[in-house]
């Protein structure tokens, strides 16, 4: 139990350290700080929820020492509690249902593990609370946040005095896109956080969970609803507008992800799979717009059942999800 909450208590101050480390504007500093939450999760999956929370807690504290309130309140939402509500959620399960009577021995319960899917609507659901949680710090409204963005803008890209019009379009155009960029960007972070403290924990013999076979990843069916109503918000102007795009572009990339699980089905079959599959996100790293292509096909899944249907095709049994 000791050295349980002490590596706890490690994990915390490591993931408050790699948040802080931001001020000191190294580029360096920037990689730090989107892994801030790694530590906490592998202390979450590996030696539970509750201690992680202690250490993210005792982390919180010491910035707000060191820094400010504010800095510790920031730490411990966009930070701490999704490390360890995601990590908590992870290993999450319940006895399958009971099988008939039978006169054989009973055997040991099987456990039904909290599916992935809604694990990636929960990381979806912090990546847009965080992001509009960090715009709120600059306004209550649209048009303060915006403002408040374009300030922020004109700083990083030090424009100078008597910037031109080209320039002001472009900040403009960032200050459109910074929102769902956010979002998306908190998305990608919180997931490849998880995956990574999961396979640390796995290779470390920690992880309780089997790994589970992403291919079968399918989010809840009312994601899809929640979606559609996003995108209509997004249309609706005013601070609405502005929750929506932030909706939208975290499921987006939820999607995304369902679409990626969906291609390494569809493509079990093909020849040279390892050369689409890596052509296909290599393609996606360069350009960026082929993503859209994932979230169509997330999307198709979502409605048709594209991966349901290749398994009946082929006469072949879905494999386990956990």
């Amino acid at each position: 139990m000791i050295i349980s909450i002490l590596i706890a208590l490690a994990a915390g101050c490591a993931s408050a350290l790699m948040f802080a480390s931001i001020v000191s504007g190294a580029l360096i500093s920037l990689l730090l700080f989107y892994l801030a939450p790694l530590p906490l999760m592998v202390a979450a999956l590996g030696w539970g929820a509750l201690g992680a929370a202690i250490g993210g807690l005792v982390g919180a504290i010491g910035l707000a020492l060191v820094f400010s309130f504010a800095y510790g309140i920031a730490f411990a939402v966009t930070v701490a509690a999704p490390a360890c509500w995601l990590g908590h959620l992870a290993l999450l399960a319940r006895a399958s249902a009971p099988q008939p009577a039978s006169p054989a021995p009973a055997a040991a319960p099987t456990l039904e593990w909290y599916p992935v899917g809604r694990i990636i609507v929960w990381t979806a659901g912090f990546a847009a609370l965080t992001t509009m949680a960090a715009l709120f710090t600059l306004g209550t409204d649209s048009a303060s946040i915006t403002d408040g963005l374009r300030s922020g803008l004109q700083r990083a890209l030090g424009s100078r005095d008597g910037s031109s019009a080209d320039t002001d379009r472009l900040i403009d155009a960032l200050a459109t896109v910074a929102p769902s960029a956010a979002a998306t960007i908190a998305m990608l972070t919180l997931t490849l956080n998880l995956w990574l403290a999961a396979r640390i924990t796995l290779t470390s013999g920690r992880l309780q969970r089997p790994w589970p076979d992403l291919r079968t990843a399918t989010l809840p069916p009312t994601t899809l609803a929640v979606l559609s109503v996003a995108i209509g918000l997004s249309f609706a102007g005013g601070i609405l507008a502005l929750i929506g795009a932030i909706v939208t572009a975290a499921l987006a990339v939820a999607y995304g992800l369902v679409g990626a699980a969906t291609l390494h089905t569809l493509t079990l079959p093909a020849r040279h799979r390892g050369f689409v599959l890596s052509s296909t996100y290599a393609l996606i790293v360069i350009f960026m717009w082929p993503a859209v292509m994932l979230i169509l096909l997330g999307i198709g899944d979502a409605v048709v059942g594209l991966r349901r249907r290749y398994y009946q095709r082929r006469s072949l049994t879905p494999p386990d999800p956990h």
